[in-house]
Formats: structure tokens, sequence, C-alpha cells
């Protein structure tokens, strides 16, 4: 055991004194070849046949060096060492190859390691809370109307959070919070904010700490307490420059004194987990004796005891949820309410689990189209490199050698290639992490993390295998006969290395092929989103939050809506405006409606319908189209009359075949007339079938939640923000600095994650376009410049310049086309497999087919024609003396 440590040590040491050994063992051998020469002149020899017979005797003088080299050190990182300092002065002769396989390799490697950042964040890592596992989602089993169907009252929620034996904590959040509904008071303009009710136990719920400060307090979640805030950490350090000292005084919201009680850390986004692609600033507590008149508005979540397994918990919870329905105010309504408990991780990203799997495989088919292309670019540098490895071998060298030295250059290049890569998926990254228009849940979390790193070096060293392989198997079967024939006067390009190049160009086809028909699939399914009749015409329609106090009567807060929408209309260029409390494609509510009949209506009879709280002028402003009846009136308002507006569904629903105009429905338990019919709008996503939707005067029975003024114009909304906010301030010196949006905003952000996903498989696409058609033009141009002399012959003997073009191009239209017919065969598979994510277009869509075909086809003609064209060129005599 001693006797091997020290063997082992002696080699680390001699290994670090490889240049005096060398020197050493030199000396040694030329000592040996003078005596031996010496005993063979004393024999009668010449000198130099002296000389030749002492070398004979002793053999190999590089093979003895390189094996007493291999006795004497760590063989392994010996050769390591010296295939890398070869490597580098090879690649340092060649820094044109270099800098094109880097760059490639780089763009390829990049786009991996920025989508498996994504696809970590998303699927794989876990929720930025401790044991994160144990957070469970509860709403509603069958939610149809927006989040009032998968929320529960403040009662439902007390008397679970007490008769639960599964959970360690329940808690929840208020659904129904709009952007930037509070407005921060100091010097200067009121600044708007976005704040958010919690209830008691939230962030103990989640696990989050402060970073500075407290959480809320038992007593502050009580009828008349102080007023108490959590500032989110970005408005902390926005508003606040991260000064700590505002822990514990008071700052004006809303005309109310609030204590900043803490500061939540900057690893708490709560947009990014509950609400993705909205800002939160604020966390004001959610107290319970404020809310019991009001119905569903506190989103759950629940931390499982240890031990208790999710499938328990949801026996439990269908045991307990079923007597919570309105239990103590509305019996006869009966079991209505339902949970469904989802894990919280797959809750938040479990929709988006096919969409990144499609992405994931998308990028991993631009590794390999990369490493195909570096493959051609390998074997045509192999080729020129023919004599350099005939001799090579010549001179001893096994082929097992010559492999491990041409890997050790793709490995090298690899790495090269993913580190330039990691910086510019740490670019894309951080911008994609600032983009709150996508509405990705956990995008602002995404980061470059050791996991991601990991994978980074798995994919290097991976694609350096796949790229470095063929190229160093072919470099390394070259012999000197081979080699001279090859390189030869007259020599054509040998037939099985033209036949490799080939079968990788056709390859790079195919998967181009595949990326360009799954590309052109889900743009034909976001154009037809795009083309979907919303119902309304979100294009020249702008909206602003409008502050007003109305001091909770309904009169004032009539005049008030008369005045802004009065004056907003008088403003040069609006067409029309208009107020809502909601806005399709954002926060939503919804109530139960239901037809005049039973007296005593049962939760079947009712319907449940987004609720709007409206203005005259609103629908107007929206572009949304009455078909029957009429608009709601100022007169309506300042009356207090019941009346409602309904859309197509709830029409049919409640009266199929008959017109619902002047007909009583229950709303909120009024009874409520009929005025008019509105076409369907898609309140949540284009791709979502319209729900049921009523439409409110705002009136003493119908309160709003909140106001925007929606205004209709073919001007710019930057021209009229500044009209539009004068004249709210007018009305309101107090109107907060709020941002003047386009309606079209709204549908944007709610179609943001295909768009995301199409814009990035596009852009997949054409690279893998781009990098199949420098496929074909670097093996179509090789084969031309290997054919020189041969095309230079035949058009000496009388071939026409066309007939040359003709050919060159016939050869790539061939590998093409095989390509394409490999290529269409897998996408007719991917598009089936891909086909839950398209919208209104089959997988067989024609036009995706015949589009990649042609576009294929084209550019491989263009990349065929430049070298034929160059081919044509060749003159004859010039070729004839070419070497």
């Amino acid at each position: 055991m001693k006797h091997s440590l020290q063997e082992t040590f002696n080699r680390i040491r001699s290994f670090f004194r490889e240049a005096p050994l060398d020197r050493e063992l030199n000396e040694e051998m030329a000592a040996h070849l003078e005596m031996a020469e010496e005993e063979n002149l004393r024999h009668g020899m010449s000198e130099d046949e002296a000389r030749r017979q002492a070398r004979i005797q002793f053999g190999g003088v590089q093979q003895a060096r390189e094996r007493h080299r291999e006795s004497r050190g760590l063989p392994a990182l010996d050769v390591m060492m010296q295939d890398l300092r070869f490597t580098f002065r090879t690649l340092s002769r060649e820094r044109g190859f270099a800098f094109i396989a880097m760059l490639i390799l780089a763009l390829g490697i990049g786009a991996n390691i920025a989508v498996f950042s994504i696809v970590n964040t998303i699927l794989l890592r876990p929720l930025p809370f401790p044991a994160s596992q144990q957070l469970v989602r509860i709403v509603e089993k069958n939610p149809t109307a927006g989040e009032s169907s998968k929320t529960y009252t403040a009662d439902a929620t007390q008397d679970f959070q007490q008769q639960n034996h599964s959970f360690q904590s329940v808690s929840g959040y208020f659904a129904f919070s709009g952007p930037d509904n509070v407005k921060l008071i100091g010097k200067g303009q009121p600044m708007p904010a976005t704040g958010i009710l919690v209830t008691q136990g939230f962030f103990e719920t989640l696990g989050v700490r402060p970073a500075a400060g407290r959480l809320f307090r038992s007593e502050e979640f009580v009828q008349h307490s102080r007023p108490a805030v959590l500032l989110s950490y970005p408005f902390w350090k926005r508003q606040f420059r991260g000064d700590r000292s505002i822990v514990g005084k008071t700052i004006n919201l809303s005309d109310t004194s609030f204590t900043v009680v803490g500061v939540l850390p900057d690893t708490f986004d709560f947009g990014s987990v509950f609400s993705p692609g909205t800002k939160t600033d604020m966390f004001i507590p959610y107290i319970m004796d404020d809310f019991r008149e009001d119905g569903n508005d506190l989103a759950l979540i629940g931390r499982l005891k240890p031990g208790v397994s999710l499938a328990q918990a949801q026996k439990e919870a269908d045991l307990l949820f079923p007597q919570f329905y309105f239990a103590h105010k509305h019996p006869e309504f009966g079991k209505g309410y339902t949970a469904q408990l989802t894990g919280l991780k797959e809750y938040v990203s479990g929709k988006l689990r096919r969409s990144l799997i499609v992405l994931w495989c998308a990028v991993g088919l631009i590794l390999l189209i990369v490493c195909v292309n570096l493959s051609n670019l390998l074997l045509a540098r192999a080729a020129a490199r023919s004599k350099e490895f005939a001799m090579r071998s010549a001179l001893g060298a096994t082929r097992g050698r010559l492999v491990r030295q041409l890997l050790t250059e793709s490995l090298v290049l690899a790495i090269a290639g993913a580190v330039l890569g990691l910086g510019l998926a740490q670019t894309v990254l951080t911008y994609l992490a600032h983009q709150g228009a996508i509405a990705l849940p956990l995008l602002s979390t995404v980061r470059i993390d050791g996991v991601v790193l990991a994978w980074t070096v798995l994919i290097a060293v991976a694609a350096a295998v796949l790229f470095g392989l063929a190229a160093g198997l072919r470099g390394s079967a070259w012999n000197l006969q081979e080699a001279l024939k090859d390189g030869g006067h007259g020599a054509g390009e040998g037939r099985r290395h033209g036949r490799m190049r080939s079968t990788l160009v056709i390859t790079e086809i195919g998967l181009a092929c595949v990326l360009l028909v799954g590309a052109g699939l889900l743009l034909r399914s976001f154009l037809r989103v795009l083309d979907v009749d919303l119902g309304f015409e979100p294009s020249h329609a702008a909206a602003v939050s409008v502050d007003y106090d109305d001091g909770g009567n309904a009169a004032k807060r009539a005049a008030i809506w008369q005045e802004v929408v009065r004056r907003a209309s008088m403003i040069p260029g609006v067409q029309a405006a208009g107020i809502s409390d909601n806005l399709p494609m954002s926060r939503n509510r919804s109530w139960g409606i239901a037809a005049k009949g039973a007296q005593n209506p049962t939760r079947a009879d009712f319907v449940d319908a987004f609720v709007y709280v409206v203005s005259p002028g609103y629908l107007k402003a929206m572009g949304m189209r009455l078909i029957q009846g009429r608009d709601i009136s100022w007169d309506d308002i300042v009356n207090n009359r019941n009346v409602v507006i309904l859309n197509q569904k709830v029409a049919r629903r409640l009266w199929p075949g008959q017109s619902p105009i002047g007909r009583i429905v229950n709303v909120g338990g009024a009874q409520t007339e009929v005025i008019g019919v509105l076409e369907d709008v898609h309140e949540s996503s284009a791709e979502d079938h319209a729900g049921a939707q009523m439409y409110l005067p705002s009136t003493k029975q119908f309160g709003p939640e909140g106001a925007y003024l929606v205004v209709r114009s073919s001007l710019p909304p930057a021209t009229l923000a500044m009209s539009v906010m004068k004249t709210l301030r007018e009305i309101n010196p107090g109107q907060p600095a709020t941002e003047f949006k386009p309606v079209q905003e709204l549908v944007d952000h709610a179609t943001s994650p295909r768009r995301f996903f199409v814009l990035l498989v596009g852009i997949f696409a054409g690279l893998g376009l781009l990098l199949a058609s420098l496929g074909i033009y670097g093996v179509i141009s090789y084969s031309v410049t290997r054919q020189t002399q041969e095309i230079g012959i035949r058009m000496a003997l009388g071939a026409s310049q066309t007939r040359v073009q003709l050919e060159v191009i016939s050869t790539t239209l061939r590998l093409a086309l095989i390509g394409i017919a490999f290529g269409v065969v897998a996408s007719l598979a991917v598009a089936r497999l891909i086909a839950s994510l398209l919208f209104h277009t089959a997988p067989s869509d024609p036009l995706a087919f015949v589009g990649t075909i042609v576009l294929l086809g084209g550019l491989a003609l263009f990349a065929g024609y430049l070298p034929a064209r160059r081919a044509s060129k060749i003159d004859p005599m010039v070729a004839l003396r070419t070497n």
C-alpha cells in the first residue's frame, strides 16, 4: 500500500517536472545511440551505415519517448495536456473557422440554456417558499365564471380554518384587487399603487419572513384597529429608496394613515405566483368582519400538516365544504360549495406544461441542427487535413489517439460556445424577467442557477461528442495512399466522405422541416386567435383608473360619474366615453341571476354571470354591439331603476327562443328589468368561449368596485393622455398619475403566453432554416471546389455553362427533396403531438406544410445556385493546372 502511494506521488511529481525529465531522457537516448554507433564502427561499418543500424536496433525514438513518458507519469492527464496544447495551436491558426464554430454553438447552446432556465423555473424548480410541496390551492371543483367561482366567503373560510384537521394553516387573499387601487399621498401629485388584502397568517402559511420590521399581528385583523401595511421590496426601494427607518412610520394611503410594520424580502413576488404579469406594491390586512355581507372574494391557500397527503386532505374537504355555502344566511341554496385541492406548484404552472415541453423540444432540435452543421464543417476540415492524419498514422499514432485529438478540439469549441451561450442566455433572461407584459408565472424569478450550469455542461459535452465524433472517426480513417489519391491531380471527392456529408445535410433539412411546420401551425393558431371576434373593438379605445370620493352616497357617485363622462366626451378627438368598474380580460367577478319564477329560487335556478357596473356611453366606447333593446341611461342611474343588459348567452339560457326584453330577473335579491341584449363578449380570453354576462347601472342597489374611464378616439392614447388627466384633475385634484392604457394592452396581456411561445418557436425555426441553408451551401460549395478539375475537363470537352449549373442545382434539389420528404413524415407525427396547443387549426393544415415545402425548396435552390454559378465560371485551363 505504501509502495503504491509512493509510486502515485512520484508519477504526479514527474508530470509537473515534465521538461527536465524529457531533457534527461533525450540525453540518455543520445548517449545510448552514440555507444551503438561506436560499436558498429568497430565492426567495420561506414559512418552512415553504423548510424542507421544503431537506430534500427534501438527502435523508434519517438515511440520510445512516449513509452517512457507513460511509464513515469499520469498517461491520461499527460495526453490530455498534449491534446489541449495542440488544439490551441491548431485553432489559433484557423481563427476564422474557430470563430464561426463558436458563434454557431453559442446560438444553439445559448438558446437551450435560456429555454431550460424557463422550464426549470416554471416546471422543475420548487416554488420559492420553504417546504413548498406542502402548499395547496383550494378552489371550486367546477369553476364556471371567473374568480367568484374559485373563491369563498369570509364565513366559509373561517369555518374551514376552524374545522379542518389536515392543514397546519389556511389563509387567503382578496381576489378582486385591481391595479392602482390605492394612492400614496405625500409631496407632489398622489402616486398610484396596487395593494392586496391578505387574511391573518397569509405570509406565515407561505413561510415568508420580512426583510425589515415584522409581519402583521392578530390584533391588526380586528375592526377599528390601527391600519397597518407591509411594503413589497421593489416598492420600498423605488418609493422610499430602501430607507429602513420607514418601518414604524405612517404613510397616507387614499386619505388614511397606515403604519408601515415591515418590508417583505426581494425573493417574494406575489404577482409572479398568484397573478402573472401584474405588480404588487403593498399588503393590507383583510378584516373578516368588514366582508361578511359580501359574496365569494377570498382565494384560499393552505399548508398541509406533515404526513398528511393531498388525497387525505381532499377527502376531508369533500365532507366539510358542502356545509359552508352561505350556511348562516342562505340555507335555501343547500349544498353549493365544493373544493378541489391542487398542489400550489401544479396549480400555478400545470397548464403550461405541454407548451413548455414543446418549446424545450424545439430548442433541442436547434441544437441537433447546430451539431449536424458543425459535423459538416469538421468533415470538410478533416478532408483538408487528410495528409496530416495519414502522416501521423504512418508515424505511429493510433486511430484512437487521432479520434481523441479531434474530440478534444470539439470539446474546446463546445466549451467556448457554452461560455458565450451563457452570456447570451443571461442577457435574454434578464430582459424576460423584467417583461411584465408577459403573463407567465414565475417569469420574474427566472435565473441561471446550479442546475442550469450543470445542464450547460451536459449539453456542451453532448454537443461536442455529437458533432465531433463523425469527423473524428472519418478523419482517423485516412491512410497515406487514400490521402494521396484524394489530393492528387484530377481526384474527385471520396465517395464515402461525400455520402456522409450528404446524409448530414438531409438530416439537417429534415429537422428544419419539423421546426418550420411546428412553427407554422402555432403561427396559424395565433393568427386564428387574433381573428376571433371579441365582441368589442380594442383598437382606438383606452382606459384610465378614476379616483373619486362619494362617501358611499349613490347620488353623489352618479353626479361625479356623469360629470367625468360629460367632460371627457368634450375633449377634441374623443368619439365616445363611459365608465365601468371592470374591463374585459382583466379582473372579474360573477353574481347569480335567475328568471322570475319561484318565489324562493334555489341555487340550481341561478346562472353565474360576470358583472359589470357601467355608465351610459361605456358600451359605445368599448365598441360593444347591442342586438336588442336600449343602453343604460343617466335617468336609470339618477332614479335608481333596477335595469340590466344581458348578453346573448344569458338570454338563451333563461328564455331559449324568446325575447328577454321587458322580462324580470332576480339579481342580488332585487327584481330587475331586462332592457337590452348585448352580443357576447370574450371577457377572459380570446381562446375561451364567452361566458354569461350582465351590465348594471351604478345605482344604490348595484354599487361598483372602482371605476375606469374608457374613451374611444382615432387619436393615439399618448396624444390624449394629457388632456384626459387634466380633465380628471379639474374634477378631482387628488387624481393620481395613473397610466392611460390602450385597451389593446389588455388583449395583448391575455394572449401573451401564446405570443411568447409562438415568437420563440418562430425564432428557432428561422435559425434552423438559416443553418440548413448554410449546410446545403457548404456541402455543394465544397463539392464544387473538390471537383474543380473534373468540371474543368468536362467543360474543355464541350459541356456548356448551363449544363454545369443544372447538374449542380439538381444535386442540391435532390438532397433538399429527400430531406423534406423525411421531414414531412416526421412533422405529421409531431403535429399530432402538439394538436392540443392548436386553436382552430388542424394538425395537417395544408398551408403550414405547403408553405414549409416551398420555403425550404426555394432556399435550397438559392443555396445551390451560388456554387452552381461559380462552377460554371471555371476556366478549364486554370482548372487543369490546379493541384
